[in-house]
């Protein structure tokens, strides 16, 4: 992991496996018997009044409350403990219980947040991807092969992409590069015979001739075209050089993306070349004598594709472009699709924006039948298919888990008894509870909220003194919880009250910061699973909307998936006193890690690299989270020149008589100790 100035993270490599195959399975054992008591301990204090269970709770009816057999097959499931449990291998065999993980990591000084990496499923959407191209080139009769490319901005992690690499050798997979930055990665990475370099995004003449030196290196560079002014700069670096140089055009379909990233095609498109334009690019190559350089069309139509039916009037219509160019003298050879395919974050299996409506079986399908019907219909040959898929690779592979610091709820309580003399409108609002029933729950809704308001404005007046504006207060939250209780029982919720359980929810403090793990979500409302990943064969009787670390209003999440739609609030347990309550966000693999940003100084989260051992597990890599010193040399502070301005401080103040010897040293103390220490909260 780097820093966002650039430095290497200091890293742990290589917790090996001495440390937990051989020396510590009797610990293991240990932890996991001490953490089953913690989780009975906190059932027992549930059930003796912190908390209510619904004795019939079962795991079923939690793998349905958070569609985690929808999102998570086949990496993700509940064990009979109420655990979450990760197959890392998929379908293939082999567990890990995600909260005893958690609790063993934990004894290795790795705090949370903690971004867990599992490798073998990284491995794996690799294999499903090649298999399910492999399928459909043999039910097609496909006379050609798939080169899947990794695109390098989805997750430019060192260790990922290393292993990436690895896994993808078998394949050929190889990479994609959209910046100078991302090429240097690439070059120095990709090291696996007949594998692709496609080299995507803007380009001056360092990119173009770095990537065409490539060849000698025995790479498979692919300058893609994407602006008409790269053209000349490709044809003079070839000549400078004396390489050819293998190029291909990114063209701006007219069939139009869908969801966010819609505008990714089209006329306005913000890269690829018009049609005219690559006619242009085809007459420039033919001057300068190299049209047989021209060997790749590429298009890409936006990420996370929802529906299957705008993949396929994509190809379809990149298909023709890919026969009419060979028409014009083009040396084709390749066909790249782009990014696009899409992951279930949902689970409903839908054209909904965080869903999808087809697999990757049905991705491969249309996209093999339908360039092989264009090339059949011309006699041409059919080209080496390449996709860029990212998010679908690296969504699954890593979990960010998170614990639960404290709570904030909405008064609840049953009032008080009326008092004589009291208030007219604490009368009025104490009558309004008292008659509350399902004929008229609606109305008593409206006149609750009414008195409310009421009792502030005479507040404001000097009518109504503070306790009985705070009695006011709490009689309207009555209301209301006794209300929410009724509206939970009817099929249809009137739109006055759809907002009243995001108004009684609980609000959860966690322990991370939204802007640096899941910018997506604060961004652009990007719907990712979280859930507890224990305690799940416990009723979770809370309804909360969950708060980060920073001082942002928009430091929260309020939006959670859902079967029909989006719901507001998610469904939690009760905190039990001296009780750990650990939640984790899933299939954020894709695109956070690099987009987090700084905000209120929260760094970079601890992460570990894990696979599946005959034995258990291995810690291929731990990667510390940013330190206080490091996010603060992100924006030029010296944590020398910052103690030695306490230090100064703290004399004056002593000089003056403010502050004593020991408490002045108290704080220099816990100053310099904080500066090596994690930015985010420790137990």
């Amino acid at each position: 992991m780097v820093g966002k100035s650039g430095s290497p993270k200091v890293e742990g490599e290589k917790a090996l496996s001495g440390l937990h195959e051989e020396t510590t399975v009797r610990k293991r054992n240990q932890e996991a018997s001490a953490h089953q008591t913690s989780d009975q301990t906190s059932r027992q204090a549930l059930e003796s009044g912190n908390g209510s269970v619904k004795k019939n709770w079962s795991i079923e009816d939690s793998e349905e409350l958070y569609r985690i057999t929808g999102w998570g097959e086949p990496y993700f499931s509940i064990n009979a403990a109420g655990h979450v449990t990760v197959s890392p291998l998929g379908d293939r065999g082999g567990s890990l219980d995600l909260y005893e993980l958690v609790n063993a990591l934990k004894l290795r000084n790795l705090d949370l947040p903690l971004l867990i990496r599992f490798s073998d499923i990284l491995e794996d959407r690799i294999e499903r991807l090649n298999a399910a191209f492999a399928k459909a080139i043999a039910r097609y009769n496909y006379d050609g092969v798939y080169r899947g490319v990794f695109p390098v901005k989805c997750n430019q992690q060192r260790h990922l992409i290393e292993a990436l690499v690895k896994f993808g050798k078998p394949y050929q997979f190889g990479l994609e590069a959209g910046s100078k930055p991302e090429l240097m990665i690439a070059l120095a990475s990709l090291k696996t015979p007949g594998a692709l370099l496609i080299c995507n995004g803007y380009k001056d003449r360092e990119y173009i001739e770095m990537a065409i030196l490539a060849q000698q290196l025995g790479k498979i560079p692919i300058i893609v075209l994407e602006q008409i002014e790269e053209v000349s700069l490709v044809i003079e670096a070839g000549r400078k050089l004396g390489i050819r140089p293998i190029v291909g055009v990114r063209a701006k379909l007219s069939s139009k993306g869908i969801g966010r990233w819609g505008t990714s095609a089209g006329d306005r498109a913000k890269f690829g070349l018009t049609i005219p334009e690559i006619l242009e690019t085809v007459e420039q190559l033919r001057a300068a004598d190299l049209l047989d350089s021209l060997q790749l069309l590429h298009y890409h139509i936006g990420s996370q594709i929802s529906s299957i039916a705008v993949i396929k009037d994509a190809i379809r219509e990149a298909s023709q472009i890919y026969v009419e160019l060979a028409k014009l003298g083009a040396n084709m050879k390749y066909m790249d699709v782009g990014g696009g395919l899409g992951v279930d974050y949902d689970g409903s299996k839908t054209n909904f924006y965080a869903s999808k409506n087809y697999n990757i079986q049905n991705y491969a399908n249309d996209i093999v039948a339908e360039v092989k019907e264009a090339c059949a219909e011309r006699n041409l040959a059919v080209p080496t298919l390449i996709s860029e898929s990212g998010r679908a690779i690296a969504s699954h592979q890593s979990v960010l888990v998170f614990n639960v610091l404290g709570t904030s709820d909405a008064p609840s309580s049953p009032p008080e008894p009326l008092q004589e003399k009291e208030h007219l409108i604490i009368r009025n609002l104490y009558e309004t509870y008292e008659s509350i029933s399902e004929e008229n729950y609606q109305e008593a809704y409206h006149d609750a909220t009414q008195f409310k308001e009421e009792a502030i404005s005479l507040f404001n007046f000097g009518y109504v003194s503070l306790p009985e504006r705070a009695r006011a207060e709490r009689l309207y939250w009555a209301c209301c919880e006794k209300i929410l209780g009724i509206v939970r029982q009817q099929e249809y919720v009137p739109d006055d009250l759809e907002d009243l359980e995001k108004i009684m929810a609980s609000i959860y403090y966690v322990n991370l910061s939204v802007f640096q793990s899941a910018p997506d979500s604060w961004a652009i409302d990007q719907l990712f699973p979280i859930m507890p990943i224990h305690r799940l064969d416990e009723e979770p009787t809370k309804r909360a909307t969950l708060a980060d670390l920073t001082c942002d209003s928009d430091g929260k999440i309020d939006q959670f998936i859902d079967l029909r739609d989006v719901k507001h609030v998610l469904e939690l347990h009760p905190l039990v006193e001296h009780h750990p309550y650990y939640l984790g966000m899933f299939l954020n693999g894709a695109y956070q890690e690099i987009m987090g940003n700084l905000h209120n100084l929260f760094g970079d989260t601890n992460a570990v690299h894990i696979t599946l051992t005959p034995k258990g597990y291995q810690i291929d890599h731990v990667v510390k989270g940013d330190t206080m010193t490091e996010v603060l040399g992100y924006v030029q502070y010296n944590s020398e020149d910052l103690v030695e301005s306490i230090r100064q401080q703290t004399e004056q103040a002593m000089q003056d008589r403010r502050i004593s010897l020991q408490d002045s040293q108290l704080l220099l103390q816990n100053y310099e100790r904080s500066l090596s220490r994690y930015t985010y909260l420790t137990s």
